[in-house]
């Protein structure tokens, strides 16, 4: 099935309700759907819960979501950084909840979720505050602490190319997070900078298939990719 071709990036968020959970890609600059989440600060949802790899850059994108009092809570490896004052202020003012993953176990435990797995055991974390709650098990002499898969209403992801049935292409580093949180997430909203015909797109490149992606929409400039190398 097709995905849904949006007119623009209001018009493709415009699912996304309050309290829901999204999860959003990029590593950095590199992959981040920035006019995705601006166009999610522009539709008003609120309360929500956000998976990223950190908490927000300076005064764009996310940052500016934690800023508004949108983000009731996020779930990332790197929430401070030297531009993260959105963030810190949220956080000590106690308006913003936290939950810090390892980005290992982030990465795996959104893999988890999309491939039907309900936990696995690390060793990242064990013998941490990170394992308090959580089921601990020697294997083999050597701890472990048992993780859950992260699901998410929505993904909000950036790729290079799709075609009229979905199937995705990235540019370089900018894959990142992308491909597993498209398929984590019940429903996939990815932003390209240009869609081709079916068949246009070599099909040892295509990463993500179309099947797990669900709205579509051409941005200009969705092309350039800081940092991606």
């Amino acid at each position: 099935m097709a995905p849904r071709f949006a007119a623009d990036a209001a018009d493709a968020v415009s699912e996304i309700t309050s309290g829901s959970t999204v999860m959003i890609g990029g590593f950095g600059n590199a992959g981040q759907p920035m006019e995705l989440i601006d166009a999610l600060l522009g539709c008003g949802a609120t309360d929500l819960t956000v998976v990223n790899n950190n908490a927000g850059q300076a005064d764009a994108g996310l940052a500016l979501l934690i800023k508004e009092r949108r983000v009731k809570k996020v779930i990332c490896s790197f929430p401070r950084q030297s531009d993260s004052w959105h963030f810190d202020a949220a956080y000590r003012a106690g308006e913003l909840e936290l939950e810090l993953v390892p980005q290992g176990n982030l990465a795996e435990r959104i893999r988890a979720a999309g491939a039907g797995i309900g936990g696995f055991f690390t060793p990242t974390g064990y013998g941490t505050l990170l394992a308090e709650g959580k089921e601990t098990r020697v294997i083999d002499g050597k701890g472990y602490v048992l993780e859950s898969p992260i699901h998410a209403d929505f993904a909000l992801i950036k790729a290079l190319r799709s075609d009229k049935l979905g199937n995705l292409v990235y540019r370089k580093t900018a894959r990142n997070f992308g491909p597993i949180m498209a398929t984590a997430a019940k429903k996939t909203i990815v932003q390209v900078s240009e869609v081709v015909e079916t068949g246009g797109l070599d099909p040892e490149n295509v990463i993500t298939p179309g099947i797990f992606v669900d709205t579509v929409v051409t941005l200009n400039g969705a092309a350039t990719e800081e940092g991606a190398k």
